[in-house]
């Protein structure tokens, strides 16, 4: 379980195929003490929650299944990419964000971007199945980070929902989402209390 606040940003080094299988080693360089890291930890790359496999200074190693990679963006990355990092979240911490679980729902992209004031206004275009667990003043994690809803609009296309978000500096400086171009595939998790929501309300009918 994370809190979608991203405390490093990774760089891919190494996307190594794995013969037995479709699956993928993924290993990214971090500025991170990965000392105290033990393997099997969990890490919540670009939102989608990974288990350390292997690790050397400075540098986290993953396996992604075939599943993975076909439903997140990982099957997009190549060396170099930079991708937002977060620890799991030990009982104590402080949750600065919202709870996130790095189980992504599905991929959206940023339709649109633009100034406003001091701050940057993104339209993420989602799937339109995944729109009903969004509302406005409420989190969304996308590429692991939390964010709050400023807007649910209809999207560019018939079958997706535009989620409008601002980040400030910090967080345009601490995250990828400030050097992201539209266009660009993003993972999505929606607030798992709006899904228990939803649930309940199925079965209340």
């Amino acid at each position: 379980m994370f809190t979608g606040l991203i405390t490093d940003i990774g760089v891919v080094r190494a996307l190594i195929p794995l013969s037995a299988s479709a699956d993928q080693r993924i290993e990214i360089a971090t500025a991170w003490d990965v000392g105290p890291i033990a393997e099997g930890a969990s890490i919540a790359c670009d939102g989608c929650c990974l288990t350390v496999v292997a690790k050397s200074e400075g540098v986290l190693a993953f396996q992604a299944s075939a599943e993975t990679l076909d439903k997140t963006t990982l099957g997009d990355w190549r060396v170099g990419r930079r991708v937002n990092l977060e620890r799991s979240l030990r009982l104590g911490d402080e949750l600065g964000g919202h709870l996130v679980y790095g189980h992504v729902d599905a991929t959206g992209i940023l339709a649109n971007r633009r100034p406003d004031s001091g701050s940057q206004r993104l339209g993420f275009a989602i799937p339109r199945g995944l729109g009903r667990f969004v509302a406005t003043k409420g989190s969304i994690a996308i590429d692991g980070v939390s964010l709050t809803v400023n807007g649910v609009d209809p999207g560019p296309a018939a079958d997706q929902t535009l989620v409008q978000v601002n980040i400030i500096p910090h967080t345009q400086k601490l995250t990828t989402l400030g050097e992201m171009d539209t266009g660009r595939r993003v993972n999505v998790e929606v607030d798992m209390l709006a899904r228990y929501v939803a649930r309940l309300q199925e079965t209340d009918r």
